[in-house]
């Protein structure tokens, strides 16, 4: 399976692709200046439990670094990951 991650910025959003076909997403919104809320993420019930998930955070995290942005990891699952991946902790705002 080929994954795939891009920001769709007018989705506020970056979505994950398994060969082509949207099968996830982590949604975002800009909460103050240099910061994002990532108040959900989501990935089909059929490709949960394969790296999809982790994938997307993985690949827009490393995008949202490039951009010099902070983030407010809303959702449980980023909460989660954070923890899990103590390499993307710079990445959180604290404040």
């Amino acid at each position: 399976m080929e994954l795939t991650v891009v920001d769709v910025p007018e989705r506020s959003r970056y979505e994950v692709s398994a060969d082509g076909e949207v099968v996830g997403f982590s949604a975002y919104h800009l909460i103050a200046e240099g910061v994002l809320a990532l108040p959900h993420v989501e990935v089909e019930s059929a490709f949960e439990g394969q790296g999809v998930a982790s994938t997307l955070m993985r690949e827009s995290l490393d995008h949202i670094r490039g951009r010099h942005l902070k983030v407010v990891p809303i959702c449980p699952f980023a909460q989660t990951f954070f923890e899990r991946n103590p390499d993307y902790a710079d990445l959180v705002h604290e404040g």
